[in-house]
Parts: structure tokens; sequence; C-alpha cells
């Protein structure tokens, strides 16, 4: 493997475990939801085994991020329309929390725009 793949697989890994964390998810739970052996997930933490590109789509989809969270090349892209840089770091940051500290966010969202009437 080029140096710059290990990089990248390394790098994957340690993404996923955070957010596996951040969930408050065992590698077995992720495992299963992934279908794949906990021992598996385990290489693919640690790069002993890349990932499959196939897998990015559904860990997204567990972890409630982009693809490109995941294999870190979100960036910000600065232009006229969108959310501003820093609403976006706490959109991204809220993308990491647990999934009841994610609801709980919305919820007080919710509140706070339901009360300027919007």
């Amino acid at each position: 493997m080029a140096l710059n793949d290990k990089v990248f697989f390394v790098e994957l890994g340690k993404r996923v475990a955070h957010l596996r964390k951040g969930q408050g998810l065992t590698q077995q739970q992720l495992a299963e939801q992934l279908g794949v052996a906990q021992q598996t997930l385990a290489h693919y933490e640690c790069a002993r085994l890349r990932m499959p590109a196939s897998m990015l789509p559904q860990l997204a989809r567990i972890f409630a991020v982009q693809v490109d969270v995941l294999i870190g090349q979100h960036t910000m892209v600065k232009s006229k329309r969108g959310p501003a840089p820093r609403l976006q770091q706490h959109i991204d940051a809220i993308s990491q929390l647990p999934k009841p500290k994610q609801r709980f966010v919305m919820e007080m969202l919710e509140t706070v725009l339901a009360q300027a009437g919007r």
C-alpha cells in the first residue's frame, strides 16, 4: 500500500471510530448495522484492512454525515449563498453529537424559531 493510501485509511478509520463513539455505538453494534464481523470493523478502524468504498454511503447514513466528512474532504465553500462559516461549523459539530443530543439541539432551535415567528 502506498504511503498516502495508508495515511488515508488510517485517518478514515479514526474518523469512523470517533463518529461511532460519538453516537454511543460499540464496534459490535456498528458491525451488525454494516453486516460485517466486529473484528473486521476493528481492522477497518485501525487500517489493518482497507474499508470498501461501497461501505461509505451506508456509514454516512448511520452517522448522519456526508461522505465527504468521512473521507476528510469536507471543506468550507465560501459563497454568497448557504450558511455562514461559523454556522456551518456549528452544524458540523452538531452532526458529530450522539443522536439524542442532536434531537435536543433541534428541539431547542425549533422552539427559538417558533418564538421568533419563523
